[in-house]
């Protein structure tokens, strides 16, 4: 059996069920994963074969079978072997898990050993991706190897009939990791309206009351994060539903083992500062021990962001944590088990009944996804320079890291190449193509440039991205990509970032976009929207500006002759002509994150508003400017900028599914993949433009549309090209 099938006690799952079935034989971990030897009655070695197949343990995930007849051997009972760890190992390693409902009850038993006990885990739940520094993975190579285990917990962990066969984590208040302070009196920190550094399993949070807007708005003061959005982390299912309409897939997002922070829509209070602006919030269930004794000792919301500064890695090593975070927090609710890799909480949402994945990373890194094809050889994939992630690829597995960050910060990058010698460590890739974007002056560019001994592939931006939504789907066929986000380098040198793309995995044809517009001050522009919507009113307008107040910025005058100079660079960005709407109705001229003003401008629309403009096409590009006047003209004839907001999503929508009709030749299926399309309104309206034009559409399901999904697209097109 070959897949995540060690750690996960799949060992005690086949001698459990090999007994039930009263087979005989052996199992045992091998380098490519478990082997055994059964003896048995045809009829019960295919029940054997069904349930290993069909109903693995919780963590498993078997990706193959491979089944031989052998001698019988006559063996007397069913046993588990020593294992056999000769050679290259090639087993997969699990992601960390939340903790299974037996774990929580022993938490919650006053007559059970490990009552109060902030990390009981067992072969079906707890930490396993930031643990492991190596493998094979055992505890001599986790970081639990410095807790010797006591001669109780070695008897579970001995026992194949025990939950703690074999669970590299096994510990108990014997001889486990510690508690820096009691839970007590880290609540009562929480309050008094302090902030409090918890140390989790990827890394540290840190935490106040989410209803005291005092020690919110404080924690945003210390932590320099002006508006984004904080996430919160709530007792219960019940304490969810308070505060949030919970759907039947948003339960089972909440309650699954990677327990995400999951994006929802909000109808009970908290403090204003949680989430500015925003008509949603971030919730996640606990999903260690330590969070369930905290949770239920403060009975109520806990914001509970990174620890870190804006912008800066999460801090997972105490000695960092304690210098970096010394100015923010009041106090810290550490322990003594080191974290080996960083890993954030994952981010999810859910549009029209799809799974819409933001951020890939703890509870799902590092699971390996199918690739439509076999690799000719070992490949790394270097991602982008925002939302940064990378890939490793072998045979046909592809290996994309935790969110790691944007690579502007020194600190990240180290974590960025750190990360990338560990997970070939992990998984013993030694990659011969290297593969980045054309981005120059992308860190991944750099960095994959810098490697020796290999062959370097460029691949373009949103190539990658419709490549990477390909995968995430299965897929290998030509499709209609509509490559939607803020910036990435075209294969023509200008700014990319609106394209409808004819594309497979081994080339592209841009057969529609955006029509470019210039983006004065280049990066100033991304972080101050009133000059896109300058450079959007010029190309409507020219020099007659309707009378805005947008228009009264201090710079207009100088910005707009850099606009109307040639020297600005020109771009098809959709998400800059977001940004040029949202300062033109008045949503905000300037951002403190990516993408703020697009977030907002979507937030606050009449999601009743069914209005739409006219088409903004002309040929096969989309006229930003005839858009753009459109929403002038509403503003002017006094429409509520709730209602102008929808119309404009509305009319993108309906504008994408018409270009796509126009340019469809022949081909049915529609890839909808960047930044963009995390936009909730957006998405679901283009969906039902392209499906009532009779187009399947694939979104991403596994890895984000954002640039997070970079590197998977990455690998699949010069690994595709590689093989041909």
């Amino acid at each position: 059996m070959t897949g995540v099938v060690q750690g996960v006690g799949f060992r005690p799952f086949v001698w459990g069920l090999a007994r039930a079935l009263e087979l005989r034989g052996w199992v045992r971990n091998d380098t490519a994963g478990v082997v055994a030897e059964v003896e048995g009655t045809p009829a019960d070695l295919a029940r054997f074969l069904a349930a290993l197949r069909d109903d693995p343990p919780p963590l498993a995930r078997v990706d193959d079978v491979q089944v031989a007849p052998v001698a019988l051997a006559g063996e007397p009972d069913f046993a588990v072997l020593t294992s056999d760890l000769g050679g290259a190992h090639r087993v997969l390693v699990a992601p960390d898990a939340a903790s299974c409902a037996a774990c929580l009850a022993e938490v919650d038993d006053p007559a059970d050993r490990r009552y109060g006990y902030a990390f009981g885990s067992c072969t079906h739940c707890g930490p396993r991706y930031t643990i492991v520094r190596d493998v094979p993975y055992d505890r001599a190579r986790t970081t639990m190897a410095g807790f010797l285990m006591c001669a109780d917990c070695r008897r579970e962990y001995d026992d194949p009939g025990d939950r703690r066969f074999h669970a590299q984590p096994v510990c108990c208040p014997a001889c486990g990791p510690r508690l820096s302070m009691p839970v007590r009196e880290a609540a009562q920190v929480l309050r008094r309206g302090e902030v409090l550094a918890v140390k989790g399993i990827g890394g540290y949070h840190l935490a106040v009351l989410a209803d005291d807007e005092a020690a919110v708005a404080r924690l945003r003061r210390r932590k320099h994060r002006e508006d984004r959005p904080f996430a919160l982390m709530v007792r219960d299912l019940g304490a969810a539903r308070r505060l949030c309409q919970v759907g039947a897939l948003e339960e089972r997002l909440l309650t699954s083992v990677a327990r995400p922070i999951v994006l929802l829509e909000r109808v009970g209070q908290v403090a204003a500062s949680v989430a500015p602006g925003q008509r949603s919030l971030g919730l996640m269930l606990p999903y260690t021990p330590l969070h369930h004794l905290l949770l239920g000792a403060v009975d109520a919301p806990l914001v509970m962001t990174s620890g870190n500064r804006s912008d800066e890695p999460i801090a997972h090593r105490d000695d960092d944590a304690r210098g970096r975070l010394a100015g923010i927090a009041d106090a810290f609710l550490a322990h003594d088990r080191p974290i080996e890799t960083r890993v954030d909480d994952s981010v999810v949402k859910v549009v029209r009944e799809r799974l819409v994945p933001i951020r890939r990373s703890r509870g799902h890194v590092p699971q390996s996804l199918p690739l439509p094809f076999a690799l000719r050889r070992p490949v790394l994939a270097c991602g982008a320079q925002l939302k940064s992630t990378f890939a490793l690829g072998r045979d046909d597995l592809a290996f994309v890291s935790h969110h790691v960050g944007d690579l502007d910060d020194w600190a990240t990058y180290q974590s960025y190449v750190r990360g990338v010698e560990h997970l070939q460590r992990l998984f013993q890739v030694t990659p011969r193509l290297v593969v980045h974007d054309l981005h120059p002056d992308y860190a991944s560019t750099r960095y994959a440039e810098a490697r020796e001994g290999v062959d370097l592939v460029g691949v373009q931006h949103h190539h990658a991205h419709i490549a990477s939504c390909l995968v995430d789907n299965g897929s290998a066929e030509p499709v209609l990509g509509v490559a939607f986000d803020g910036t990435g380098l075209g294969s023509d040198g200008t700014l990319w970032g609106g394209e409808v793309l004819r594309a497979d995995l081994r080339g592209f044809e841009r057969v529609g976009q955006l029509r470019p517009v210039p983006l004065p001050g280049g990066e100033a522009a991304v972080r101050e929207p009133w000059r896109m919507a300058l450079s959007y009113l010029r190309a409507a307008y020219g020099d007659d500006v309707p009378d805005l107040p947008v228009v009264g910025h201090p710079h207009w005058r100088a910005v707009a002759g850099l606009a109307g100079s040639g020297l600005a660079p020109l771009t098809s960005s959709a998400g800059r002509l977001f940004d040029a709407v949202a300062a033109i109705v008045g949503v905000r001229d300037a951002v403190t994150y990516e993408a703020q003003a697009a977030i907002e401008l979507e937030q606050l629309a009449d999601r009743d508003e069914s209005g739409s403009y006219l088409l903004p096409l002309d040929g096969t590009e989309v006229d930003g400017a005839a858009l753009v006047r459109s929403v002038v003209e509403d503003l002017g004839n006094g429409v509520p900028v709730a209602a102008v907001s929808a119309r404009f999503h509305t009319t993108l929508a309906l504008t994408v599914a018409e270009l796509c009709d126009q340019v469809r030749d022949g081909l049915s299926t529609v890839a909808l993949s960047g930044g963009v399309w995390q936009n909730s309104l957006l998405l679901a309206r283009t969906l039902d433009a392209l499906e009532a034009k009779g187009f399947r559409v694939l979104t991403h399901q596994h890895v984000p549309c954002n640039d997070g999904g970079i590197s998977l697209g990455q690998l699949a097109v010069a690994g595709a090209l590689d093989a041909s």
